[in-house]
């Protein structure tokens, strides 16, 4: 649910979406999304529609992936016309980016309680990503137990429900930081999130965000951003 490339060369976020796209191999794959005027991306809603009506009736799996705020524009749109769907089993739901003012703001656990009645998908199947442009390394919302970066697959052959914690891989690390003297919160306390990324060759080792975290073992739980922070991401540039 973003532009294509064309329409927006210097989206990191449609770089990450367009290169699953091309190794996932498959021509029906679509950019549901549009460009106005001013720079901002807009859902194509008849775009959308379509493929997930294709996908339900064909009974294929599907992967929808977008913003936060491109899913509160397609979830009331399906509301306002009384449209439900019950997405093929295997079908996965990747949200990430946040809300940038492009929609109303809401917990978590509301937006995603919305995609589980709107899309009939369950919560096992939404992915929670967590990355910026100015990093090489993305977080994702992962599974019980500590996340490892591995070549085999797990023992159980499946995955446990997501813990709604955000980790990243071995070579990055998180910290959830006072904004009053910049040292490290005590876990379950809240901070603004500081990001090392070995990954960033070439560039600076270090992100400070004005996003706000809850220090959760050696990972934390994404709250979004401070009062008063400017809205960021690639979401915002102009075309």
């Amino acid at each position: 649910m973003t532009p294509n490339p064309v329409a927006t060369p210097r989206s990191s976020l449609v770089h990450m979406f367009e290169t699953v796209r091309q190794m996932s191999g498959l021509p029906e794959s679509a950019f549901a999304g549009n460009v106005s005027a001013d720079g901002s991306w807009a859902v194509d809603f008849t775009v959308a529609i379509q493929r997930l009506k294709i996908t339900c009736g064909a009974g294929k799996p599907l992967t929808l992936l977008g913003t936060a705020f491109s899913f509160v524009h397609l979830l009331d749109y399906l509301r306002e016309n009384n449209l439900q769907f019950q997405l093929p089993e295997n079908s996965r739901v990747m949200e990430t980016g946040g809300y940038k003012n492009r929609s109303r703001t809401m917990p978590k656990s509301e937006l995603h309680a919305l995609i589980i009645k709107q899309l009939g998908i369950t919560p096992d199947n939404i992915i929670c990503e967590y990355g910026m442009s100015e990093l090489s390394s993305q977080a994702y919302a992962v599974t019980g137990g500590r996340w490892q970066v591995t070549r085999e697959p797990a023992a159980s052959g499946h995955l446990s429900p997501a813990t709604g914690h955000f980790h990243f891989p071995p070579w990055a690390r998180a910290q959830i930081v006072s904004p009053e003297n910049g040292r490290e919160v005590a876990d379950g306390e809240t901070g603004l999130i500081r990001v090392f990324d070995l990954a960033n060759v070439f560039s600076v080792a270090a992100i400070q965000t004005e996003d706000l975290g809850i220090r959760r073992g050696d990972g934390f739980e994404l709250i979004g951003r401070a009062q008063q922070a400017e809205p960021r991401g690639c979401s915002l540039m102009t075309a």
